[in-house]
């Protein structure tokens, strides 16, 4: 039986397995990346700074969460999945947040 694990060791489970690069980049974000001008390298090295601003535990496959990310000035979310069995994440997609869509703070998303 897999341990889940809950949501006060989500960011760290994320951060270490980003830090270990025990990381599988799907297809959908491979293919998002270099249109939205974010790198992976970027990804990579805005690990101390990621905040979980949503949780999704009840995704299909693996539970999810969205990351609010900064690495110097650029700002971008991260949605990662989580495979707590086989101790991994799985980067879903990426994107610079758009204004228009989240408060001022890029963390909040606005009220429809």
């Amino acid at each position: 039986m897999v341990e889940r694990v809950f949501y006060g060791d989500l960011l760290r489970f994320i951060q270490d397995c980003v830090s270990k690069r025990r990381i599988f980049w799907t297809y959908h974000v491979n293919m998002r990346l270099k249109k939205r001008a974010i790198s992976r390298e970027e990804i990579l090295e805005a690990v101390g700074n990621y905040e979980i601003i949503e949780n999704y535990p009840d995704e299909r496959y693996f539970p999810s969460c969205l990351v609010f990310a900064k690495n110097g000035e650029k700002v971008f979310h991260i949605v990662f999945a989580l495979d707590y069995g086989d101790q991994n994440v799985r980067v879903v997609t990426a994107y610079r947040p758009d204004s228009e869509r989240w408060e001022p703070d890029l963390k909040t998303r606005r009220k429809s």
